[in-house]
């Protein structure tokens, strides 16, 4: 216990057990500080902050800093709600020093009161090209010693000296902007400006690719994830009498695909297509997203909720025979009229475009942007399935259903389609309910009533991924804690504690002659990359320490492997992108669970936590932080955090769309 265990503010008393030697704000420590001739450290915040937390755990529980701390400086801690006065004189310092402010406010001055430095959040060691607060101690001690008549009038100085401290210790490792610049250049040096895509056939979706590109939130990377959206959608690669996408393209403009489609393809390209909406609000992505689950709803969903494998490519032996179409078949069935309009429309001719028949398409036409003939689609599709059938492999595998539930979950919040929900909670229960063995262990395949094989890693962090989405589309705290069980089954079989990253399979399967770490996004995302996003989202989900720990390690290692070749891990990548973009945290605790709909929540693109009175003691068993949040007496309380900071809690969704406008784009 410290000097702090005698007050009575909440947010004091969180900190009575840290080995720092924290003093409340009164004379005693200033004349301390002079008696040592040691400058002061001041740590501002409040017991609701979340930033205030994450470095408490980081860096003022940890033995180290703490060693630092008590040797070289006297430290004060004060609550900004017990104390506004010094909170406010001391955030207008850090204003003027640095351009913004917010809390944990961290202040490093002299024992007469002057501040010479000023920041807010800082990590315990350098990250991401942010200081570390070891490096600042250490730093700005020796500083002190050796040269102090400077730190005054010269603390924009002494800043700059720091980071160039930082950048000097930490010159061989590579920044995330690094590879995010360099992939950027690869994808554009590579991008066919006429038909999108990347490279030349045959052409894959890829993506993660896409969504890479989106990300940046810049003109030339969306316009170019764009092209290839819009050209993939109008080329035969897309299905479109019913829907959903074939594997890939064996020719350049997406016209003739390799027929049979796959699960893992259709989600991701949901993921894509609705993530365009998103960004763009152009109903046409919206559309495709819509006709494509429709697809593997109707196609590829088992009687209780699961998702199957894939459709074939053939039928009767013949490659793409059940997709294709005669301009006679066409009339026979819509009629002259219609049939004639249909295949003007859809490339259907006497010639064909492919083996003498025609893929229906939208390459050519100048209607292109215009709603699909719904009657015609649906007669033709009828039509299809009398003509021939398509053999399916109805295997379940955990680790692809783990992508479609993700896909689905986070695209019911991007469309606002509840149904997309409903489908995804069904596919979550049947692989909990079947393909789980107990304490987070997962099998990897069912069919026929059998489950079988030990999961990889993919299983593991794909169906991780899914159950964070149906956490963050319906606030179940149910949701949260198995994804918490199936991620510490992944830490455990296949983490490397030492050197960071993931195994392909676990510790206690069979052991092959090598067991190797992969990293490159194929056709699927790496299985390291998605488990750095279920870490990363862990971090925040739970605001456990170990997890943030778990994702630094796991994104170094990650980084070092795509230094070769950024392009290949655009996954990863878009993980870092969504990591500097820092969208920000909300914490809701609400009287009630009908306080607010879901789609209130929604609408906002931040991470999101939600207490109510009827999962508090859930909530607080799988995230401890959230027992200092309380439940108010009527309504909701809103609590952001954003760029490290977090701001003071609202009451309404209007005062948090205001408070959400009032933050610069990059904080």
């Amino acid at each position: 216990m410290n000097r702090l265990k005698q007050e009575k503010s909440p947010y004091l008393l969180q900190h009575a057990e840290n080995p720092v030697d924290w003093y409340p704000w009164c004379e005693e420590a200033f004349h301390e500080a002079e008696k040592r001739d040691v400058p002061v450290f001041l740590s501002i915040g409040y017991s609701v902050c979340h930033w205030c937390h994450v470095m408490a755990h980081e860096s003022f529980e940890d033995q180290e800093v703490a060693a630092v701390i008590n040797k070289d400086y006297v430290a004060v801690k004060v609550d900004r709600e017990e104390r506004p006065d010094i909170d406010a004189v001391y955030m207008a310092v850090c204003q003027a020093m640095t351009g913004s402010g917010g809390w944990p406010l961290t202040i490093i001055m002299t024992p007469d009161k002057k501040p010479f430095f000023a920041g807010t959040y800082l990590p315990k060691n350098n990250q991401y090209g942010h200081m570390g607060l070891l490096e600042l101690l250490t730093a700005v001690s020796a500083k002190w010693k050796q040269d102090r008549r400077h730190l005054l009038d010269q603390s924009e100085k002494i800043t700059a000296f720091l980071n160039s401290q930082a950048g000097e210790k930490n010159r061989d490792v590579v920044h995330p902007q690094q590879l995010i610049s360099e992939a950027l250049t690869h994808f554009a040096e590579s991008f066919d400006p006429k038909y999108g895509g990347f490279g030349q056939s045959p052409k894959f979706p890829s993506p993660h690719n896409l969504l890479f590109l989106m990300a940046q939130k810049q003109d030339r990377p969306l316009a170019m994830a764009e092209k290839t959206l819009q050209q993939m959608y109008r080329g035969g690669i897309f299905d479109h009498v019913g829907g959903g996408f074939c594997r890939y393209s064996t020719d350049d403009m997406w016209l003739a695909p390799h027929f049979e489609k796959m699960l893992y393809d259709n989600a991701l390209l949901i993921l894509a297509y609705g993530q365009a909406y998103k960004e763009t609000g152009k109903t046409l992505y919206a559309d495709i997203t819509e006709r494509t689950v429709r697809y593997v709803l109707r196609e590829l969903t088992d009687q209780d909720g699961a998702f199957y494998c894939s459709q074939d490519a053939d039928s009767e032996g013949i490659e793409g025979k059940f997709y294709l179409f005669t301009p006679q078949e066409v009339l026979e069935v819509l009629g002259r009229k219609a049939g004639s309009a249909f295949c003007k429309r859809y490339d259907i001719t006497k010639e064909g475009n492919f083996e003498g028949k025609g893929i229906p398409n939208l390459i050519k036409d100048t209607m292109y942007g215009e709603p699909p003939e719904e009657y015609m689609l649906l007669k033709l599709y009828r039509y299809r399935l009398q003509r021939a059938s398509l053999h399916k492999d109805d295997k379940i595998l955990t680790s692809w259903n783990g992508l479609m539930i993700a896909a689905l979950a986070r695209t019911a919040r991007l469309l606002d389609k509840r149904t997309y929900l409903t489908a995804a909670l069904d596919a979550a229960d049947f692989v909990w309910e079947t393909l789980h063995i107990g304490e987070g262990r997962l099998l990897a395949r069912w069919r026929d009533g059998e489950a079988a094989f030990s999961g990889t890693l993919e299983d593991y962090a794909y169906f991780a991924w899914g159950l964070i989405e149906c956490y963050k589309s319906t606030f179940h705290p149910a949701y949260l804690k198995k994804a918490v069980k199936v991620a510490n089954c992944l830490m455990d079989l296949f983490f490397d504690e030492e050197k960071g990253g993931c195994y392909l399979y676990a510790k206690d399967s069979e052991q092959l002659f090598m067991r190797p770490k992969e990293t490159y996004d194929g056709a699927l995302p790496s299985g390291n990359s998605v488990a750095a996003l279920v870490m990363k989202e862990l971090s925040f989900l739970t605001g456990e320490e170990s997890w943030r720990l778990a994702f630094e390690k796991q994104a170094d290692f990650l980084m070092g492997e795509a230094k070769q070749y950024p392009a290949g891990h655009s996954f990863f990548l878009w993980q870092m992108s969504e990591v500097l973009a820092d969208r920000g945290q909300l914490i809701c605790t609400c009287s009630g669970s009908s306080a607010f709909d879901l789609q209130d929540l929604w609408q906002f693109d931040l991470d999101i936590l939600v207490k109510t009175e009827e999962d508090a003691a859930s909530m607080e068993e799988t995230a401890p932080f959230l027992k200092n949040y309380p439940i108010p007496f009527s309504g909701t309380n809103y609590y952001l955090c954003q760029g490290h900071t977090c701001s003071e809690p609202v009451k309404t969704l209007e005062e948090l769309k205001k408070l959400l406008a009032s933050f610069p784009d990059n904080i």
